[in-house]
Formats: C-alpha cells, structure tokens, sequence
C-alpha cells in the first residue's frame, strides 16, 4: 500500500515540476487549425501515446528503473542521453532538462537520495528522476509506467481543454477513452527490443519548432 501511495505522489499534478507549464507542441498545433476540435484532440493524443509514449519513454523508463536496480552508471547514462537524442526540437530539449533539473532538486526532500555517479544522468531528464524514485520507493516496473502514462495522460487532455476550450464534461470523456489504450500501451512498450526503442511523431515535431517563436503563448517554450 506504502508503494501505491508513493506512486500517487509522484504522478500528482501537485508535483513541482512544472510538468502543466508544457504543451509539446499542442499550443501550436490549435493556433494552426490542426486540432479544433474533441476528436482532433483525442487524434492528437493517441498519435503521441501510441508513436512515442509506448515506444520511446515507457521503455526507457522500464530500462533506467532496472539499470539503478543493477547499480549500471553505464546504462543509466546511455539512456538519458539516448531520450535527449530522440526530443527533435530546442523546446522539448529544454522541457526535458528543466523538468529533470526540478525532479532532481526535489528528490532529496522526498528522502529519494540520488548518488554522485548518477547526479548528472538525473538532472537530464524526468525520466530518470522519476526511476530512480520508483526503484528507491519499490513501486512496481509496471505500476511506474501505468502511473507515468496516467501523468502524461491528464496533463496533455487537460492542454487541450483550456487551448481549444473545451468544456471540463469532454476532457474527462476524453480520459475515460483514451485510458482504455493503456494496457495494449504498455504491452507494447514491455515486449520492444532496444534497437526499436524511439518516436515517430513528426507532427508533434513540426509544432513544437513553431511554437518556439509563436506570438502569443500561454504555455512555456
């Protein structure tokens, strides 16, 4: 049960990472007239789930828990530097780091202890923070990347609700669908090799490129 709560925790909105400051693009995406809609919204978010978030982070998530497990610096590098590799534009660079920089400086607060070798891997991304907090709080494999894709989840439906707007009603009708996509999600990301582990979203690619000079944003680029 202790684990249980730890995860809730950790995938609270009321986490201080910034983690609802970030649209990925999205902001963009609405101002260009590609998503206006909850169908277009819903469309957008299950490109993301399906081309990045089973393919990309949940195995990296998956392979960073196990490396702090097995005390691998080596590893533990490879594949911070591999997800930084794999964000194609500045701004999902910068989220990336900002967002590990704020896990990090709030780990210790929450006793998670990070060791000098991995200091570094840590602040890169929140990927590896929040690992390193499943590992230390032995939240299951599986329930940190049922409880990270929730996280993800609510944040990006939540996105579009307020840029679109859409009423509070149809983002939650939003979740209840979507969420049904989340086992199939993670039986994806458990069973892909490393040589498949990256993303192939390029919409997502094009609108956060623009978004990084838009006019008017409500959402940090």
């Amino acid at each position: 049960m202790l684990a249980d709560l730890r995860l809730y925790q950790l995938i609270s909105p009321g986490l201080p990472v910034g983690a609802f400051t970030y649209s990925q693009g999205l902001e963009w995406a609405v101002e260009a007239r590609w998503v206006t809609s909850e169908t277009e919204l819903e469309a957008w978010i299950t490109g993301m789930l399906l081309n990045s978030m089973a393919t990309l982070e949940l195995p990296v998530l998956l392979r960073l828990r196990n490396a702090f497990l097995q005390q691998d610096a080596e590893q533990v590098s490879h594949w911070c530097d591999y997800l930084l590799a794999c964000r194609e534009t500045s701004e999902l660079r910068k989220e990336e780091r900002q967002r590990g920089q704020a896990l990090a400086v709030l780990l210790p607060h929450l006793e998670v202890m990070v060791a000098p070798e991995y200091e570094a891997s840590v602040r890169s991304t929140q990927v590896a923070g929040f690992a390193v907090a499943a590992q230390h709080f032995d939240i299951a494999a599986e329930a940190a990347c049922v409880g990270y894709l929730w996280s993800w989840l609510d944040n990006a439906v939540m996105a579009g609700v307020k840029l679109i707007p859409l009423g509070q009603t149809s983002g939650q009708k939003l979740l209840l669908r979507i969420s049904e996509q989340l086992p199939g999600v993670l039986a994806k990301a458990i069973a892909i090799e490393d040589d498949q582990v990256g993303s192939s979203t390029p919409a997502q690619a094009i609108a956060s490129s623009r978004h990084e000079t838009q006019y008017s944003r409500l959402f940090r680029s």
